[in-house]
Parts: C-alpha cells; structure tokens; sequence
C-alpha cells in the first residue's frame, strides 16, 4: 500500500471498529438491568429473557435488510440509521413501563440498531478497505473493537446503575451509541460496480445453493446461542450460586478483554492458515470451558478463569466467517450474504436467551442450557470441518 492509502484504510479499520465498540459494548450491559427493572416493575428473568430474544432475532432479521442498504445505497448512511434507531430504543427502554413497551424498544428498536452497526455491515467496508492480504488481520482488530466495547463498557454500565439508577445509565448509554452516527460519514460508500459481475439475487442463490454456506449458517447458530445466553444470563447466574452483581459484570468484561486477543489472533492465524479448522477449534474449545464451569465449586478465582479462557475463543468466530464468506462468494455483495449468516447467529441467540429464561422459571436453574451449550459446540465443531473453502466461479450477471 502507499502511505496515503495505508493511512485511509488504517482509519477505516479503527472507525470501524470504535462504533463496534461502541454498539457492542452498550449490548453487553443489559444483563445488568435485568435485577433493578424488574424489581421496580415486577418483572421476572423470563420477561427480559423474551425482550432480548425478540432483539436477537430483530437483529438478524435485519442484518439482512441493512445489508442490501449498505450494498445498494452506502455503508454510511446505513450505520447512521442503524445508530438512529440503537438510540431510539435505548430512550425508549427507559420509558417502559410495561411488557409490551420493553418488548418494542428494548426488542424491535435495539434489534435494528444493531443490525446496522455491528458486524454484517462494517466488517465488509473493513474488508474493502485493504488488500488481500491483510483483510482478515483487518477484521480481527474491528472484530476485537466489540471485544473492547465489552470490556470497558460492562463495568461503566454497573458503575452508572449504581451511581445515576438504571434510568440515567440508560440515557448516558445512549449518548454513547449516538457518537456512531457522526462517525458513519468516515465509512459511507459502497461497493463498486462492475461490468459482467453477478447480480445481487444471482449471489445469494449462488450462496444458498452451496452446501459450506450452510455450514457456516448453522456454526454460526451455536455461536449466538453461547454469546447471547452467556452476556444476558451469567449476572444472573452468578448471583444465584452466591457471589455479587459485581463479580457478574467483572466476568463479562473479563470476556471482553481476553477476546481482544482472541478475535485478533484468530484473524491473524486466519490470514496463513484454514479458517474452517481455527473455526472448529474455536467452537470446541468453548465447549471445554463450560464443562469446566459446571464440574468446579463456583468461586470468584473460577468464575473469573472461566470468563478468560471463554473470552479467547468468544469472537474470534467472526472474522473467520465473515472471511469465509468474503474469500468464498466474493466481496460485492459480501454484506448482504453476511447479513443472511448472520440471521442464523441470531436464531441461536433467541433461542439461547428464551431458553435460559424458560429453564430458570421451570426448573429455577440454568444446568439444562449450559449441558446444551457443550453439546452445541460439538455439533458447530463438526459442522465446520467439511466447508469447502476455495473460491466459488462467479455466476453471470442477470
């Protein structure tokens, strides 16, 4: 690259990565409000088990809505509305005093606002940012950038709940989400257009008709049913087994921070080695970790290993997929094909949250859902040992 360049794709990837941080952090937190909202308006885990499941699945959903914006019309704009509506539930959730209002904003509106500001949508800018060679470092640093988020934020967000209430650390958290919406216009663009290249339903057919794609749907589906049931339900959990709500938001900035290494060098490792086998390593290495957070006595000393070791293999499913799908299918219209993917993260994330919430109520523990997590990662593990990842020939245009 020459240093002009090298600098502007640098700032990309840094942009980039502070709005993950950013979205992905404030995401982190809402575990935390669970206790305070629902004793003040009587609300039990499974409440805010379905509001956040409804999230997830918004998310996804619109992932691939945003997806075809940021193709179509420019990632900027798009991550500007996307943060535009991050705000509006965040506000929106402060005023919910009932069922269906928490399940509007805290569920639709934040769902959307992630959709456009998280992944699916900068990861690919990320990746046209810089040459081949260095796409999928590049994705690991943005990727870290939630990673950071989660560390940094978790603990700002207790420190707000306990000094402003959960109504005024949901304002400042809104302050911090809306600072994406003027850092949107360094990302605008979009992909360009060139003659004799697919169309965007020829890409997606192509996709749905390969088998890997598939693959890395349904891998993806294990990995947000982990990461969503974990950051909702670990506060909780913790609690329940005796330690503090502050030994809860600990663990999940613990996550954050030791998953700055992991999603960085899991897009570094990707760059020279395959990318399906970091991603079954990955998947059943975090099955190992809660089989050891089941068979130990809980303490803060285990709680806080469990945290670290999860942490190293938490996002680094991200870059390796979403490098997947950009070395397999293509760049063009990597966001919209990342957005679909997505949506199967995002299933797992629904049923990962409702699942925690409905075990607690039925059984009042979470053994079943974690007993389910290890053998998920099992499943994910063998999933993504036969993808295929040689470039596919690219389908005519229609």
């Amino acid at each position: 690259m020459q240093p002009q360049t090298e600098s502007f794709s640098m700032r990309i990837v840094f942009v980039g990565a502070f709005i993950v941080l950013l979205s992905l952090g404030v995401r982190a937190t809402f575990g935390l409000f669970m206790q305070p909202m629902g004793l003040e308006f009587g609300w039990g885990r499974d409440v805010f088990s379905l509001a956040f499941a409804i999230q997830n699945l918004v998310w996804g959903a619109g992932a691939i809505f945003m997806g075809v914006l940021a193709d179509r019309y420019g990632s900027g704009k798009t991550i500007a509305l996307g943060a535009l509506f991050y705000v509006a539930g965040l506000i929106g959730m402060r005023f919910a005093g009932d069922e269906l209002t928490l399940y509007l904003t805290a569920g639709v509106l934040v769902g959307l606002g992630q959709a456009g500001t998280t992944f699916p949508i900068i990861l690919p800018v990320v990746a046209r940012s810089v040459p081949p060679a260095y796409r999928s470092t590049a994705m690991g640093i943005a990727s870290a950038g939630g990673s950071m988020g989660q560390f940094a934020i978790v603990p700002t967000g207790q420190v707000l709940i306990s000094t402003l209430d959960w109504s005024g650390a949901l304002w400042i958290l809104s302050m911090f989400v809306a600072a994406g919406i003027p850092l949107a216009w360094i990302l605008r663009g979009r992909p360009a257009a060139h003659t004799g290249t697919q169309s965007l339903s020829a890409a997606i057919r192509e996709a749905l008709g390969h088998a890997s794609f598939h693959f890395l749907f349904w891998s993806y589906f294990v990995c947000g049913f982990h990461t969503a049931f974990i950051t909702l339900h670990l506060p909780a959990y913790v609690m329940d087994k005796g330690l503090s709500s502050t030994h809860g938001a600990i663990a999940i900035a613990l996550i954050g921070l030791f998953n700055v290494l992991g999603s960085f060098y899991a897009g570094k490792l990707g760059t020279h080695r395959s990318k399906k086998g970091l991603l079954a390593a990955i998947y059943a290495l975090r099955g190992v970790g809660m089989a050891m957070l089941l068979v130990m006595p809980l303490s803060p000393a285990v709680l806080y290993a469990f945290a670290a070791w999860m942490g190293l293999f938490w996002l680094g499913t991200v870059p390796l997929t979403q490098g997947l799908i950009g070395q397999i299918y293509g760049l063009r219209y990597a966001a919209t094909l990342s957005g679909i993917a997505f949506m199967g993260h995002q299933i797992g994330s629904f049923i990962g949250v409702w699942m925690g919430g409905y075990a607690y109520r039925t059984s009042g523990n979470y053994d079943s859902v974690w007993m389910t997590g290890i053998a998920l990662s099992l499943m994910a593990a063998a999933l993504c040992l036969p993808i295929r990842e040689k470039p596919l020939q690219l389908a005519p245009a229609h």
